[in-house]
């Protein structure tokens, strides 16, 4: 049975619990040939179009998630002895459609959106009606992209308590839903963290920083769904994240709404984009919690041009997606683009997001132990498991970053390789996380929990030993 490769790394002191002797229980687990590919974008991952597109059937094979958003008067009725009452019905269609299509949503919560026809009065906001019925609520209004725009009353205060509400009435209800992949949500136009075409009132149009501040701290501490703010929140104009320990420190995501366009680099140009970036703390937010975001509009070309595999702008999207953790994207106008072809859309959605790889797979037929790391760009932010028909690992695979490894042990016996697979109650019943086999090739950590690995100088070379096999840091079996 051919002998899998173990792993490479270049931390050993820091990864390694040293024992002075191999078990010799060791000598009664048995290599498990297991060959695997992945062949799909992974759930939670890629390119994403909007709910109702109109080349979604072309595409859907080759998306995991939708994007749509959620109003809030479209599922409050009222207030009833001091509780929201709601009526979900309107969310509920949408999920059900995008579930149909085994994909997952990405929903984002907004208030304003300039010249939007969809609650009424073009340009009219999304607040509960009840709260627009209030003698103290009153709205403003000006042209934003030379549309009329209706702005929350940031003064009231049924508004800002309803704000918060929402978020624990909605996490109640949809925290386990397998059907919600990502939240996204925010102030200002479409909830992107800004407006224009209007004079900015703190307070007024637009939520006051100490507001925003309780607001995002109640978000953090309430909702179990990965969720992101925009990268606007980088921007001090209009948010006091950037300004802030104590806000830098919550565990969220961010979404950036015009990504990849001429001027997103520092290096290209003004690169406000990734200053805002830096602002919420590029190099440990994806750490932290899920990014993404959408394709630029800057131009009518960006969307369709970014897949371009010789790229845009100096950046291909395998480059882009990589420096900023992208786990999925909206790119809703790609297709229609030369470069938007089915196989290209697989191809980037494969090359966001989590990649998860078994380097070593051995059984005592009744415990299995694999070693995993994960090869992709960004963790995977909710509870996945490897398993053995209904018997899983007690440990998950969330927050595994790139470039690290585990040893998983499963209390069960392996006899079928096919039998080994990876679980979720956060993913549809239809879809599959899938993983690969092979060496690593990047790993700098691995943690292995059980006594029963060590270094050794044999010939001057500081080799590993586990298992009873002796291995290279190059993680090359040695014989």
């Amino acid at each position: 049975m051919k002998r899998f490769q173990f792993f490479s790394y270049l931390l050993i002191s820091m990864i390694m619990l040293v024992s002075p002797c191999v078990d010799a229980m060791e000598l009664d687990f048995a290599a498990v040939e297991v060959n695997r590919t992945i062949t799909s974008v992974q759930p939670m991952t890629g390119l994403v179009l909007w709910s109702g597109h109109d080349q979604m059937d072309k595409y859907t094979s080759v998306i995991t998630l939708e994007f749509a958003y959620c109003l809030p008067c479209k599922v409050v009725t009222g207030k009833k002895d001091g509780k929201i009452q709601y009526n979900w019905s309107y969310l509920e269609n949408i999920l059900n459609d995008i579930a149909s299509r085994n994909h997952q949503g990405v929903i984002r919560f907004r208030y304003e959106n300039p010249g939007n026809k969809e609650v009424g009065e073009t340009g009219a906001t999304a607040v509960p009606q009840y709260i627009k019925d209030l003698s103290d609520y009153n709205e403003t209004s000006n042209n934003a992209e030379g549309q009329k725009t209706y702005y929350a009353d940031w003064t009231n205060d049924e508004l800002k308590w309803f704000t918060k509400q929402f978020i624990t009435d909605f996490n109640a209800r949809y925290k386990d839903d397998p059907r919600i992949a990502v939240i996204q949500l925010g102030f200002g136009h479409w909830s992107e963290g800004h407006i224009y075409g209007t004079k900015l009132e703190l307070g007024v149009n637009f939520p006051s920083k100490a507001y925003q501040k309780e607001y995002f701290i109640h978000v953090a501490n309430t909702l179990e769904i990965p969720w992101g703010m925009s990268i606007d929140g980088g921007d001090s104009y209009y948010s006091p994240v950037a300004e802030d320990e104590e806000l830098l420190a919550l565990n969220f995501g961010v979404f950036d709404d015009s990504f990849m366009h001429e001027g997103h680099e520092l290096a290209s140009g003004s690169g406000w984009n990734e200053m805002c970036w830096d602002g919420v703390g590029k190099e440990y937010r994806w750490i932290k919690g899920i990014c993404g975001g959408e394709i630029s509009y800057y131009t009518s070309n960006d969307q369709k041009n970014f897949l371009n595999p010789n790229g845009m702008y100096g950046w291909t999207w395998e480059n882009a997606a990589a420096k900023y953790h992208i786990s999925y994207m909206l790119a809703n106008n790609a297709p229609g683009g030369k470069h938007a072809t089915v196989d290209r859309f697989r191809e980037a959605g494969i090359a966001s997001g989590y990649k998860f790889r078994v380097s070593d797979c051995r059984t005592n037929g009744t415990e299995t132990r694999l070693v995993v790391s994960n090869q992709g760009i960004a963790p995977i932010y909710r509870d996945a498991y490897f398993a053995i028909g209904d018997t899983q690992s007690e440990v998950s695979l969330r927050g595994l970053l790139p470039g690290k490894g585990m040893e998983i042990v499963i209390p069960a016996g392996l006899s079928n390789s096919d039998d080994l697979q990876i679980v979720s109650p956060y993913i549809l019943p239809t879809q599959e996380i899938e993983f690969e086999t092979g060496v690593f090739t990047q790993v700098d950590e691995i943690t292995i929990p059980h006594n029963e690995a060590k270094k050794q100088l044999r010939n001057g070379q500081l080799v590993i030993i586990h298992n009873n096999i002796v291995y290279s840091l190059l993680g090359q079996p040695i014989k």
